[in-house]
């Protein structure tokens, strides 16, 4: 078994650099040894909080009081089935590196979710998704410690529960993602058609076209760059968790009303953007009605902002706690809920305290 760390600092194993400490802390790089961390405390009745690359988790200043387990786990085998190739991965995996490997042996599916920081293990739990490209559309099985029975099996995708940016993972903590197999296209020159209108425009192909698999990577990685979503210590914009809130889906009926509103605050001639979804619902963008609620990039309050580069990212500039990160979205939220009668959720994960208390 791994040594425990006591009182060990969690905020710099977050992107966003918050949060107060564990009460102890375990990195663990072997998933028998996993398996066995998680039986043990459950056994024993401890609270467990399994972290990967922090980059999705908002932490309580008072931190966790009880056993963070760090997964570390690694390892690809790649295998052959029909027509594509199916990627075995473990949980510790870092994504943005599979990403990597994957365009580099011309597998295509998930090259437009390139730059996406943390674990491939996170990516079932999350949906994550990107550019017009999520993992639900790849994923075949994900390999979990089930602890409410303490057995180690395979859920198929179709046990998943996968919808935007959610899954059966999500919210709950029965299940502990040990490994991930993913389906990728084999032999490919060309990336998946380009679903998403600003990276179909930066490749120069229309949405529903091709273009070269490498060339799409790169194209992604130039667009995340370009909003601060890209990890780089020289670059403050990307001390946050990402995007902060999720776009909202309404019904017919609430899409009308939020049009009616946004006609009333900006003009008859402005429309909210909207997305059809394949239910009948409609998407529209989170950070267009920040923006347009008085919360452009670069708003301050003390320590924490939003990115300079992207409304949806709230940024920790050096010295803030999480207490005052959470004031200031929540305010953002209450604009936005004022001024257009749409409430935002909130995307990465809280730990030691709620967003619905905050």
């Amino acid at each position: 078994m791994p040594d425990a760390v006591p009182d060990a600092p969690l905020a710099p194993l977050t992107t966003l650099g918050l949060g107060g400490p564990a009460r102890q802390l375990l990195e663990v790089t072997d998933e028998a040894e996993l398996v066995a961390v998680i039986r043990d405390a459950d056994a024993a009745g401890e609270p467990v909080l399994l972290l990967g690359g922090g980059s999705n988790v908002v932490i309580a200043d008072a931190g966790f009081d009880g056993t963070v387990v760090r997964i570390a786990t690694r390892g690809v085998d790649t295998r052959r089935e029909g027509d594509r190739v199916l990627l075995d991965v473990a949980a510790g995996e870092p994504w943005d590196a599979l990403v990597a490997h994957a365009v580099g042996e011309r597998l295509a599916g998930i090259e437009c979710l390139a730059g996406i920081p943390g674990l491939a293990g996170a990516t079932p739990i999350q949906n994550v998704g990107a550019y017009g490209q999520e993992v639900a559309q790849t994923i075949t099985s994900v390999r979990v410690l089930d602890r409410e029975d303490g057995e180690v099996g395979d859920l198929p995708a179709a046990a998943c529960g996968f919808r935007y940016r959610h899954s059966a993972f999500k919210g709950h903590d029965r299940y502990v993602v040990l490994g991930v197999t993913y389906a990728l296209v084999p032999d490919a020159a060309l990336a998946q058609p380009i679903a998403y209108a600003e990276l179909a425009r930066t490749l120069g192909v229309q949405a529903g076209e091709r273009a070269p698999l490498a060339e799409t990577r790169e194209a992604v990685l130039g667009l995340r760059r370009g909003k601060g979503m890209v990890l780089d210590p020289a670059d403050p914009d990307t001390r946050s968790a990402g995007s902060f809130f999720t776009n909202p889906i309404l019904d017919a009926d609430a899409f009308a009303a939020l049009t009616a509103r946004v006609h009333e605050r900006l003009g008859a001639e402005v429309r909210p953007p909207g997305f059809p979804e394949a239910d009948g619902r409609t998407k529209t963008s989170a950070a267009w009605l920040i923006d347009r609620a008085g919360f452009g990039p670069g708003t301050r309050r003390g320590q924490v902002a939003q990115s300079g580069k992207h409304a949806l990212a709230l940024v920790n500039l050096g010295g803030a706690q999480t207490a005052d990160l959470v004031g200031f979205a929540r305010e953002i939220a209450d604009g936005v809920q004022e001024a257009f009668g749409v409430a935002l959720v909130p995307e990465p994960v809280f730990v030691g305290h709620r967003w619905d208390s905050a």
